[in-house]
């Protein structure tokens, strides 16, 4: 057996957990050099993918008889504490905490352990780490604490515990000015906006640096029932416009939400013409030049106004034709949209470039 060989078998062994066959072959003695072999990448060590397996006994061995360090860090900066709090394994935790593992170590991007437990619904893990003195306040490089990561999963029982034991964790922004309360709604989780709305104080329509409100967020990702939710709970502005002038029908349109759409036109009353940015764009816009020919139609369907022309005299058919956009463009031609002249003279068939785009209009009755 050659050395590699060898190497890659111990290494199987560990991840399998066959501490019997480990003993035989990885002798303190013998194998002095141990400590030091690194693994793939991001050089992972024996220990890292111990505590990866959840094999405390494994990881008992290579501590307690090998003589391997408990800090060692691979080229991420993760340790082996890392490892088994991210995978929830507690038996790993609970043993590398007891030896005295530094609770709080961070890893690149400044994660702490207990940020990587809340990336699961962990909740025996997140109490060991806590009751061994993680700071559940940190924050990582993109300004997270754990509470906020925790809000992006969505287990409300991580959350209950996470503001028992620190009640001012949900009152933080992230770099980009994004509370929990976004990410929750972004992501679709009921239960936790439902919590966060109960036990925390945000404030209605707080917004990103982007201007977007947790409302819009709901709707740009088709969570109908969490922008219910801030209706009727936190007094969510269904009209409230971002940075740029936009508001949650327009986002809606651009990732082609029509559930959303329905909601805000037909049970909000939202003006489905409504423009937005100094461009003056309605909604239809936005979706011709997205190239969602399923939403022009459900547009359409509640009252857009097909002949709309945005500031620069645009019609939804030059959005969808500068694009490049023929499914869009066939909508809006069937629905009887012709190819006039914008502000400046052009047609929509002198933007086309693709040649689905160029045959369209060529066997368009009346085209130029």
């Amino acid at each position: 057996m050659t050395e590699q060989e060898r190497l890659r078998r111990l290494l199987r062994l560990v991840q399998e957990g066959n501490l019997a066959l480990l003993r035989d072959e990885l002798r303190p003695d013998e194998v002095p050099e141990a400590p030091s072999w690194r693994w793939g990448r991001l050089g992972d060590s024996l220990l890292h993918h111990a505590a990866r397996s959840g094999h405390r006994d494994v990881l008992e061995f290579l501590v307690q008889e090998i003589g391997m360090d408990m800090e060692v860090a691979n080229g991420d900066y993760k340790r082996p504490l890392h490892e088994a709090a991210s995978m929830g394994h507690w038996e790993c935790v609970s043993f590398l905490l007891e030896r005295g593992a530094s609770v709080d170590c961070l890893k690149k991007a400044d994660w702490t352990p207990l940020m990587m437990a809340c990336t699961r619904k962990n909740l025996d893990v997140i109490k060991t780490l806590v009751e061994h003195g993680a700071n559940p306040l940190l924050r990582n490089k993109d300004g997270w604490n754990c509470f906020h990561i925790a809000s992006r999963e969505g287990h409300p029982e991580v959350l209950h515990y996470l503001l028992d034991v620190s009640p001012s964790c949900w009152d933080m922004e992230s770099t980009t000015g994004r509370t929990p309360l976004h990410t929750a709604a972004m992501h679709g989780c009921s239960q936790a906006v439902e919590l966060l709305l109960e036990r925390c104080q945000y404030k209605p329509d707080s917004r990103d640096s982007c201007g977007v409100t947790p409302f819009m967020d709901a709707l740009q990702n088709g969570h109908v029932g969490i922008a219910r939710l801030l209706l009727e709970k936190h007094q969510a502005c269904p009209t409230a416009v971002d940075a740029l002038g936009a508001q949650a029908l327009h986002r809606a349109a651009v990732t082609a939400q029509d559930g959303s759409i329905q909601f805000l036109v037909s049970e909000l009353g939202v003006d489905v013409n409504g423009r937005a940015t100094s461009l003056q764009l309605p909604a239809l816009h936005y979706a011709a030049k997205e190239g969602h020919g399923h939403t022009i139609q459900t547009l359409l369907s509640l009252g857009a106004d097909l002949q709309a022309k945005d500031g620069k005299g645009r019609s939804a058919l030059h959005v969808a034709s500068a694009g490049q956009r023929a499914g869009a463009a066939g909508v809006l031609l069937r629905a009887g949209l012709r190819d006039v002249p914008d502000a400046t003279g052009g047609l929509a068939q002198q933007l086309a470039r693709s040649p689905d785009v160029i045959q369209l209009f060529q066997g368009t009755p009346g085209s130029t």
